[in-house]
């Protein structure tokens, strides 16, 4: 099994990139979408519902092929990289958008009451009192998310990038060695999820360690 280790790590080490890439794109995203379904425009909430709705509604394959195979039509080309980045975080930020919203919500209305009567700007009011409270409700989903972000990582190979899945159905082809090979896949990701998962929970820990503080 050693030996296909340093071909596994190489794709591990893409992996990790999109993912990264990935969830910053959807963090973005959804925090946008999530707070423009809660305004008083009209207009910017059905364009927010649209972007969610099409995007939780559809398959995150059929969206990955309609960049990368689909978009070259209309003139528009990107690069493998750049397709896998921008279809997962987008299709996990429309999932995202529902965390964000929700949290918000849960928000006690005294709270935004008290913001409003000491006249501050609504700008101001989410940066200050609205979002530090949401982020404790908002992190531990969002740690699961982004584990799901990981694993969808899996599909961006059909689009040529070798990332874990790429390389280790390469070296399949060639050995045959299928349960070595797959079980190491199977090993690396899983220490992958658990990491995105210590990485939430220390998030956590410190974020409600702050408000508890008055950090914020």
């Amino acid at each position: 099994m050693l030996e296909f280790l340093p071909y596994l790590l190489r794709g591990a080490e893409v992996t990790i990139e999109i993912t990264l890439a990935a969830s910053i794109v959807s963090i973005i995203v959804a925090t946008i979408a999530g707070i423009a379904r809660l305004s008083r425009n009209r207009l910017v909430r059905w364009i927010a519902t649209g972007y969610v709705e099409l995007f939780r509604g559809t398959s995150l394959l059929v969206q990955l092929f309609w960049l990368f195979f689909v978009l070259p039509n209309f003139g528009i080309k990107l690069n493998a990289f750049v397709v896998a980045v921008l279809t997962l975080g987008l299709n996990n930020g429309a999932y995202g958008s529902e965390v964000v919203r929700g949290s918000i919500v849960a928000i006690p209305r005294s709270q935004i009451e008290a913001a409003i009567a000491l006249n501050m700007p609504p700008a101001l009011r989410m940066r200050k009192i609205i979002l530090p409270q949401a982020l404790i409700t908002m992190l531990l989903p969002w740690g699961n998310l982004l584990i799901i972000l990981l694993k969808g990582t899996a599909l961006v190979s059909l689009i040529t990038i070798q990332e874990l899945t790429f390389q280790a159905y390469n070296l399949n082809v060639v050995t045959f060695k299928t349960l070595q090979l797959y079980g190491l896949s199977l090993v690396l990701y899983f220490i992958m999820a658990q990491g995105i998962a210590l990485v939430v929970r220390a998030l956590s820990r410190r974020v409600n360690h702050g408000i508890t503080r008055g950090g914020f």
